[in-house]
């Protein structure tokens, strides 16, 4: 069997809609589990909502009438989410009358987006002939810890699989949704549908776990900033985990994890284009053909300094920094550090005054914003001599500023942050070298 992952712009329109049956019907005999998102521009939109809701300044009808313009698009009956649209509302009417949007109940309203679309998804499959039923994750346990808006998953025991199999019809799950213990919904953070997809595929041994898109798989550079990037047609768990982690847009950075744990192939397709091959991400692969696979960026960088000279020889430094980036749910990049300094990157402007404000109890603090990182992966530069000398000599030549270098013992990237104002020349610059 397979997973088959479709996101919120495969799922945009009616036409979409129809365009993943097609693709779906077409590949029946692999006793498909589909996994979907919400439909694109709904999850935008309750994110605002939960914004504005404790202000008194929400309205819903916006993403009642997309869903209403979509089943009669879709010849579907108008009520078929008449429940989930209902509890939306009711949702949201309590939020303004006390004022508040808790991160618990800011993850029961963002969840209202993958329910609706399941269920619409579902009800065409079988309007269309193709047995199919619609499922909320948690319904089949996939269980969470009860860190709202970042759950992380608890292990499964096969409960998964044993509730899986009870099911008729193609599952169409949601991504995105969890339980905790308490029975609440929790979310495992934005595009956390394609981990969704790969904890499911984990747990039913899935053959393959199909990532389907807006783009013909995981791409050289963003298109968007290097107009010569092209599609990678195959890549290692190693360097699509780098990839992701460090700005590839095409796939969230949790997403190889269960892949990797018994090794399941990862796909990534483009949903307008279903005949093109893709990206397909393996255990291993030859690396002879290049070195560097993909030269990819994050937005938006900080760099944070810690000048603290009674850290010279004191053991235990190192791990104070980290125990308050873990208080304060900051997620560290990269880390540079020098007898009496430490230099880090992240990217969660939200955590960062508190979590500097301590970080000044051991020293002196500075944070420099709009800077971005850049990262050049691929498996091969572990084996390939001056790698880095072409990274720095590049840039070099195009006039960039290094801040902040960095390159792991295991050498799948380097990374580098630089000033964000020269972030498309860098990149084009790199991108046009090595590719």
């Amino acid at each position: 069997m397979i997973i088959m992952k479709f996101g919120g712009t495969s799922l945009g329109t009616a036409e979409s809609i129809q365009n993943v049956f097609r693709i779906v019907r077409d590949r029946v005999d692999q006793d498909p589990v589909l996994v979907v998102s919400a439909h694109a521009g709904v999850t935008n939109s309750l994110v605002e909502i939960a914004r504005t809701a404790p202000g008194g300044d929400a309205d819903v009808s916006e993403i009642e009438d997309l869903h209403h313009r979509l089943l009669q698009d879709l010849d579907l009956p108008v009520a078929l989410l008449d429940e989930q649209l209902g509890e939306m509302a009711d949702l949201v009417q309590g939020m303004k009358l006390v004022s508040e949007a808790s991160p618990r109940v800011r993850d029961l309203l963002l969840s209202f987006g993958e329910r609706c679309s399941a269920r619409v998804v579902a009800a065409y499959f079988n309007q269309q002939g193709l047995p199919a039923q619609a499922v909320d994750a948690f319904e089949v346990g996939l269980r969470t810890d009860s860190n709202f808006g970042r759950a992380r998953p608890v292990a499964d025991d096969g409960r998964i699989a044993k509730n899986m199999s009870k099911l008729e019809g193609i599952p169409i799950l949601t991504g995105f949704l969890g339980q905790d213990a308490d029975g609440n919904i929790t979310t495992l953070g934005r595009n956390g549908s394609d981990f969704s997809a790969a904890l499911f595929g984990n747990a039913l041994d899935a053959a393959e776990i199909q990532i389907w898109t807006d783009v013909d798989g995981v791409m050289t550079a963003d298109p968007r900033l290097v107009e010569g990037a092209r599609p990678i047609p195959f890549m290692s768990f190693g360097e699509a985990s780098e990839l992701a982690y460090y700005g590839g847009k095409v796939l969230h950075p949790a997403t190889i994890l269960p892949a990797i744990e018994k090794s399941i192939p990862v796909r990534v397709l483009n949903t307008h284009n279903p005949d093109n091959p893709g990206t397909v991400i393996l255990p291993v692969y030859d690396e002879s053909s290049s070195p560097v696979r993909a030269v990819v960026h994050k937005k938006d960088i900080h760099l944070i300094t810690l000048v603290s000279p009674p850290m010279l020889q004191q053991h235990g430094f190192l791990a104070k920094v980290f125990r308050i980036a873990e208080a304060h749910e900051v997620d560290v990049d990269l880390v540079a550090t020098s007898e009496v300094s430490i230099t880090m990157t992240a990217d969660r402007a939200d955590h960062l005054p508190a979590f500097c404000e301590e970080l000044g109890e051991l020293g002196e603090v500075s944070v420099e914003p709009d800077h971005a990182l850049i990262c050049v992966v691929g498996q091969g530069i572990a084996h390939t001599h001056g790698i880095a000398a072409q990274v720095l000599g590049t840039l070099f030549e195009a006039g960039v500023h290094v801040r902040v270098i960095s390159q792991g013992a295991i050498k799948v990237n380097i990374g580098l942050v630089i000033q964000q104002v020269d972030l498309k020349k860098a990149v084009t610059a790199l991108h046009s070298h090595f590719f």
